[in-house]
């Protein structure tokens, strides 16, 4: 009786919950070589930029974590550097700082700003974006909120598809800089995150969402 029964109802459900999970990372994985493909001729360097005299109307760097005093991670401190440096060679007048300070005892975008600062950027020609909440909504605002038309996204080279993709989505004239300058830890832990976030965002630019802030 056991095995009759598992004949016919543990084995098929077995083949369609593997059916099902195939079908899910089959999908994944075309998501993830879609975006990657649309956007790979939007990824440059800075000599790249030069060469084409192309000017943005802001430099967008994007916030991903800051230490409990206040100071930046490796790869924020990176994409802060970056984009100083790309700000320097005159292809655009601001930096974006874009990061997450919507709650008073978290803040990204002030300690960005003070070491753009400290790289020798006038306070004058920073702009914050306190509610660039996640990877849409910091793109999506520049769109919606700040009106930018032709941006230049600084973030690693992991996440720039992601980011360059949802910019098309939103009408956005944008190319993208890669910020690494050395290996992260558990880079793998945010390469797998990344591939999920990939097809998370594909759905919200198909939804486009309200934003949670539009002010």
């Amino acid at each position: 009786m056991f095995c009759k029964w598992t004949r016919t109802v543990i084995l098929p459900l077995f083949c369609l919950f593997l059916c099902a999970v195939l079908l899910l990372v089959g999908s994944a994985w075309i998501f993830n070589a879609a975006i990657k493909d649309k956007t790979a001729d939007r990824i440059v360097t800075a000599e790249q930029l030069l060469a084409s005299n192309r000017t943005f109307d802001c430099i967008l760097i994007l916030g991903c974590g800051v230490y409990s005093d206040g100071s930046l991670t490796p790869m924020l401190s990176d994409r802060v550097q970056t984009g100083v440096e790309l700000f320097s060679l005159g292809i655009a007048d601001t930096i974006l700082m874009s990061g997450d300070h919507e709650s008073d005892d978290y803040n990204e975008v002030d300690p960005m700003k003070r070491a753009a600062i400290g790289l020798g950027v006038a306070s004058e020609c920073i702009e914050t974006d306190p509610y660039g909440l996640s990877t849409y909504e910091s793109v999506a605002r520049v769109a919606r909120v700040y009106e930018k038309k032709r941006v230049l996204i600084v973030t690693q080279s992991y996440h720039l598809p992601r980011a360059l993709y949802i910019a098309e989505k939103m009408g956005i004239d944008a190319y993208g800089v890669s910020a690494d300058r050395r290996p992260y830890e558990e880079q793998n832990k945010y390469d797998l995150r990344e591939a999920l976030a990939r097809c998370k965002d594909m759905v919200l630019t198909q939804i486009n969402p309200k934003l949670k802030y539009t002010d």
